[in-house]
């Protein structure tokens, strides 16, 4: 039995992905930026990559850019928002409900003089567009608010808030990291107003090591990673080829989204369903959280027991972010879970391939660890 339901964390590449991997590495494996025919190959698939990102995003090519992870997308969207408006303020917003890419960037922010503002959450893992409205100022140069949490699923109404920044009178860039919401929501950063918008490769059934950054062309940012250009100019390094055309190929397979959506909020009712009925069980997650993600704590167990009995089983879910090792959930504590509670929460992630009996399977390893610990 091998039920992995860790997708949050990584997801298994998808035949394309990897077959994609096998024809880049093999056959052609040129550098983009080299002007001989094998260089000229690897262009255009590096420009078939882009421009397949691009139709998703209903975007501009030149305003998709590659990088090599999730986090170096946010990093590079935070930094060089701060250095490019540098003289308009020094003011900048985000929440406590962020990936440690985002939050921990704010965080040295803060240290090096920069006003920064942490909205925090509501017991649901909603931040209050009115504390946002009433944070934002003719000084703020940026607001960073994900559009779906990775630990509880929440979604934030990311369409309202270039509006509510347009209203204060401010010139702020408006990013979000999407890396959970992008190719399981519907996502067109353009229409819905947003700067900037960070997405990864392995969240969707590509490989580790691409990410992307979506610039809308409106907006200008200083690199902050600097070398021969690539990107123009804006990520330098050789592109990593493999994992980007791999990427673009997830991409084409994503399918329907609204179709996906529907199967896995099935999915996630069925065992909803039966859990509730475990005495001692807490739903973290909200009803109209995203489906592919759902929190729970289980009284009495604590989550690396659980993780441990589960794992014997051949069932794979997480304590929480796979990035906060070790840590009691800062996104928890923010929605005022209560410690005991956090110290037995576990993270299940389904992906559009997880079924009804990965979840039942699922289901009795937890009544069965419960059994074993509680009694």
């Amino acid at each position: 039995m091998n039920v992995y339901l860790d997708n949050s964390a990584t997801t298994k590449p998808c035949e394309s992905a990897v077959k994609k991997v096998i024809e880049m590495c093999t056959e052609n494996f040129g550098n983009p930026s080299s002007l001989h025919l094998c260089g000229y190959n690897a262009k255009k698939e590096l420009d078939d990559a882009r421009r397949t990102l691009a139709s998703a995003l209903s975007c501009s090519e030149n305003e998709v850019y590659f990088t090599s992870s999730g986090t170096i997308a946010n990093n590079t969207a935070i930094l060089g928002t701060v250095r490019t408006k540098k003289r308009e303020g020094k003011k900048i917003i985000t929440t406590l409900l962020e990936h440690p890419s985002v939050l921990k960037h704010f965080e040295m922010l803060c240290e090096q003089g920069f006003e920064t503002v942490f909205l925090k959450p509501d017991s649901k893992g909603k931040i209050s567009l009115e504390e946002l409205s009433n944070a934002v100022d003719e000084s703020t140069v940026l607001v960073s608010v994900m559009a779906v949490n990775n630990e509880v699923g929440s979604i934030q109404d990311i369409t309202k808030i270039k509006g509510i920044i347009k209203s204060k009178n401010s010139k702020a860039y408006y990013h979000c990291d999407a890396v959970q919401a992008f190719g399981k929501i519907p996502l067109k950063p353009k229409k819905m107003g947003i700067d900037l918008m960070s997405m990864s490769a392995h969240k969707i059934h590509g490989i580790k090591g691409a990410g992307a950054l979506f610039v809308n062309s409106s907006s200008r940012l200083l690199p902050s990673i600097v070398g021969g250009g690539q990107e123009n100019g804006l990520v330098s390094g050789t592109e990593p080829m493999p994992a980007i055309c791999a990427f673009a190929a997830a991409v084409k397979d994503i399918g329907n989204i609204e179709k996906n959506l529907d199967y896995v909020s099935a999915v996630k009712n069925h065992f909803i369903e039966k859990i509730k009925s475990v005495d001692g069980i807490y739903i973290n997650s909200t009803d109209d959280s995203l489906p592919y993600i759902i929190n729970i704590s289980v009284e009495g167990v604590p989550s690396q027991v659980m993780l441990n009995s589960l794992s014997s089983m051949g069932i794979y879910v997480s304590a929480g972010s796979a990035c906060a090792k070790g840590h009691r959930s800062e996104v928890l504590t923010s929605m005022g879970v209560s410690p005991k509670l956090i110290d037995s929460a576990i993270r299940i992630s389904l992906a559009k391939t997880t079924t009804e009996n990965d979840m039942n399977l699922l289901y009795n390893g937890i009544v069965d660890t419960i059994n074993r610990v509680r009694r």
